[in-house]
């Protein structure tokens, strides 16, 4: 892999520095400000240099590694900067691939920096050596192993500009202690371009005409857009698109906040637990734009029914995405906010209003059906829905909402309704449980001005609870809500529903929360009663610095509309 730096011919000035020292130069070029991470052995020597760049370098010590790249995923997906996170060899390193494989999967910008053994013991099983470069492999955009000092400069150049171009994800450099410990004459050129790696693919006109043509002559057309817009910020563009040619628009799962849900001509989000008339009108639209997404399963459902009847166009930045899952009828691979720019001339401003009218008649089913049960309920506990929908109101949609993995999950994309850009942070693709606090963390460090809340189940919150920590240590205003049914609750919905209700394993017997956060000192507060909710959430919302609402809800509250896996969209349970 060629790597081409800028000014190649340039008199470089040299300074004589270690390789952990290098390393800590090399962010701070980058304009890293921000690190999460936990030291060990085989990175001890870049924690020793980092004492002497506390003034340049911020550093979060995390309680777990899964924790720091959690956080350093939050902080990216928050900030659109580069999360960074340091572990050390052996099971510091491989307790960072889950979060990897995550950050893999939903396209997050994440260097990972791994202290390894010396080089002459590689090979040999040593004391806490691991083969993270194996590992690694299949869960990374790109991995490499520094052996001499010499290498750090132009890995670490690699690392970013790999990391978020073109479609962003995780890399990891493995960097033995030897060359940490190393001199040599440092300077550092920021990667501009490898010669082998086109991440922004040039835009052809005769797509985005054929594209026009078919969207200008479209009846019924649809609008599906992921977190590609996002990650292309191409939030303006896609508004001022869908306003001219009066589009109804759904959104993935990941792309929500990308497009106000207040808008009008927004109809909902599609997916096994998202709205019914975006599911269902799937099947009946001629003309089917699908914006940064890459047609998941949990999207399609049963791929050999879903939209066999519209003609698809689908703008992709990854070219590996396009007819992989479905079939398209106009290709467009490239970067969303240059193809919604272009399209934006081409395409005629129009209206679809009877076939808006037909979403708003779905969406009218849905709530007398699914939703008014849900936000109006006539149980003697609290439902998720109602909790998630009160706190929508009282921020006004307009607070960072990062989630957990499970029902509370579902119920904060379906309820809490998303106003500002770059507000909704989940696990999407690998679904990892004990993500949403940690990332709550890095997202309130990526955006300190912001209100950031984690919404998360019990289960989930106990799988990363030691992140409390890190919260009390550092005074991290992030706002907690623990939406407690005593249950795995996701696992459990499947089981009632398609296991005759044999509850294996899934009911929890908690501890007591309250007492735990306090023992962080966070303070803490828990609802079990409907009359109570509305001052709870004030006095947690309103609070200076971190705090944690526990909030009882039913144990066996399940969240409708439902696809079931592997099924057509348009069979979608409404109860």
């Amino acid at each position: 892999m060629e790597v081409l730096v800028k000014n190649p011919e340039k008199k470089i000035q040299t300074e004589r520095l270690t390789g952990s020292e290098a390393i800590l130069k090399c962010l701070i070029s980058e304009g890293v400000e921000t690190i999460f991470g936990y030291p060990g052995g085989a990175i001890m020597p870049v924690y020793d240099a980092l004492y002497d760049y506390e003034d340049k370098l911020r550093h979060i010590l995390a309680r777990h590694e899964q924790g720091a790249i959690h956080a350093a995923q939050g902080f990216a997906r928050c900030s659109g900067k580069v999360g960074v996170c340091f572990a050390t060899s052996g099971p510091g390193a491989t307790n960072l691939i889950t979060g990897i494989t995550d950050a893999q999967i939903d396209s997050t910008p994440i260097v990972c920096i791994t202290g390894q053994v010396t080089s002459h013991l590689l090979g040999s099983d040593a004391f806490q050596e691991t083969d993270i470069i194996g590992i690694s492999m299949p869960v990374t955009k790109w991995n490499f192993q520094v052996t001499r000092p010499e290498e750090i400069p132009m890995a670490l150049a690699k690392a970013f500009y790999i990391a978020q171009s073109g479609r962003p994800g995780p890399v990891l450099i493995d960097i033995t202690k030897d060359a940490q410990q190393q001199s040599f004459d440092f300077a550092y050129e920021p990667c501009e371009r490898i010669r082998s790696y086109q991440p922004y693919p040039e835009l052809k006109e005769k797509p985005l005409r054929m594209a026009a043509e078919l969207i200008n002559q479209a009846k019924k057309p649809y609008l599906l857009f992921g977190q590609g817009v996002a990650l292309s910020g191409a939030e303006k563009e896609l508004e001022a698109f869908i306003e001219k040619t009066g589009i109804p628009t759904a959104s993935t799962l990941l792309g929500l906040s990308s497009f106000s849900t207040k808008h009008p001509l927004y109809v909902g989000y599609t997916g096994m637990h998202g709205n019914y008339g975006p599911n269902v009108k799937t099947n009946e639209c001629d003309v089917f734009i699908a914006i940064g997404m890459r047609f998941d399963d949990r999207v399609t459902g049963d791929v050999a029914t879903y939209a066999k009847q519209a003609k698809v166009i689908h703008i992709e930045l990854d070219p590996a995405e396009i007819n992989k899952n479905i079939q398209t009828e106009v290709a467009i691979n490239g970067d969303a906010k240059q193809a919604l720019k272009a399209l934006l001339q081409l395409v005629n401003e129009n209206s679809h209003s009877e076939w808006l009218q037909e979403f708003h008649a779905c969406a009218e089913i849905e709530m007398e059906k699914a939703i008014k049960k849900s936000i109006q309920p006539n149980t003697e506990l609290m439902t998720m829905a109602e909790v998630v929908r009160k706190l929508s109101d009282k921020t006004q949609g307009k607070s960072v909402i990062v989630t957990d993995v499970g029902q509370h999950q579902m119920m904060a994309g379906r309820y809490y309704q998303f106003d500002q850009i770059k507000s909704h942070i989940t696990s999407g693709g690998l679904g990892t449980m004990g993500f949403g606090l940690p990332a709550a963390i890095g997202a309130k460090l990526g955006e300190p001005n912001r209100e950031v809340i984690a919404i998360i189940g019990d289960g989930g919150f106990q799988m990363t609870i030691q992140e409390l920590g890190v919260i009390m240590q550092y005074q991290i205003g992030v706002k907690i809500l623990i939406l407690n049914n005593n249950f795995l609750g996701m696992v459990r919905q499947w089981q009632q529903l398609f296991f005759d209700k044999r509850y294996s394993f899934t009911e929890l017997d908690n501890p007591d929360f309250i007492k735990i956060a306090e023992g962080y000192r966070i303070p803490a507060q828990r609802v079990e009663a409907r009359a109570d909710l509305e001052a709870a959430l004030d006095q947690w919302l309103n609070g200076n610095g971190s705090s944690l609402l526990e909030v009882v809800v039913e144990k066996e509250e399940n969240v409708f509309p439902m696809v079931p896996s592997g099924s057509c969209v348009s069979k979608i349970r409404l109860e």
